[in-house]
């Protein structure tokens, strides 16, 4: 029979069966396939996949699988070098910039809270996410398994998570967010990026209890939602306060 070995490091166990977890196991090749071909139709999607070692040997997604090969196929290291090796993975992208499918709205919502540009709307489809994600380099994330795995797609992540506040922790460790965080700069409700209003400008445009209390105002120039200090902000401050503690865990 046409079989090769494959073996998944960390995170990547996280879309195999149980039994296949952790452990090196047998796969009978259907007929000719690339290395990106194989891993996906195990299960993990290409943009999760940093290296894969045929016989000892990093190769690239194209390389052909033959009978009789061992697979070792590696997540994105975070404590070891591995420059020397070929890497499938794509290199870190200079501004970590987002596109959500319709399912994360709120993270959305909080990746914007944190201050970073992120894409959502709720009629999105498949090709379109693929699509923008390519041609804006842009880390998209979605839970379903099948807009990962389109070629187009070059960073992307499957949030395990699905509870808004633990997939932002999820987000922010996997790619090393905490630095990069520039909380209320941007609008939660339009992505658009905020500037400051004075409070001359913003009277008859919030309540006016609220025009009476605070002096520092922000508002969108896309939306012209205007934003203060107010309990909401609080709360927000409380999450931003625990993700800078995630630095250096």
């Amino acid at each position: 029979m046409k079989q090769v070995t494959v073996r998944f490091y960390g995170s990547l166990n996280d879309f195999l069966a149980p039994e296949r977890r952790g452990v090196g196991f047998l796969h009978t090749l259907a007929g000719p396939c690339s290395v990106k071909d194989l891993i996906e139709s195990l299960g993990p999607p290409h943009p999760e996949v940093d290296v894969v070692l045929v016989d000892g040997e990093a190769v690239d997604f194209s390389h052909r699988v033959e009978p009789g090969q061992r697979l070792a196929v590696y997540p994105v290291f975070s404590a070891i070098d591995v420059a020397p090796l070929v890497r499938v993975g794509p290199p870190a992208l200079p501004e970590p910039r987002f596109l959500l499918d319709v399912g994360l709205g709120r993270l959305a919502g909080l990746l914007r809270m944190l201050g970073f540009d992120t894409l959502w709307r709720n009629d999105y489809a498949d090709d379109v996410l693929a699509r923008v994600s390519r041609d804006e380099q842009r880390i998209l994330l979605t839970r379903d398994i099948g807009v990962l795995k389109r070629s187009e797609v070059v960073h992307g992540y499957f949030p395990r998570e699905t509870d808004p506040s633990q997939q932002l922790v999820e987000v922010v460790r996997r790619f090393r967010l905490t630095a990069s965080m520039r909380p209320f700069t941007r609008c939660l409700a339009c992505n658009g990026a905020l500037s400051e209003a004075s409070h001359a400008e913003v009277q008859g445009r919030v309540p006016e209890r609220v025009h009476a209390s605070f002096t520092r105002f922000q508002q969108c120039p896309e939306c012209k939602r205007v934003f203060w200090a107010g309990s909401h902000h609080a709360r927000m401050q409380v999450i931003i306060d625990k993700l800078r503690e995630l630095e250096g865990q």
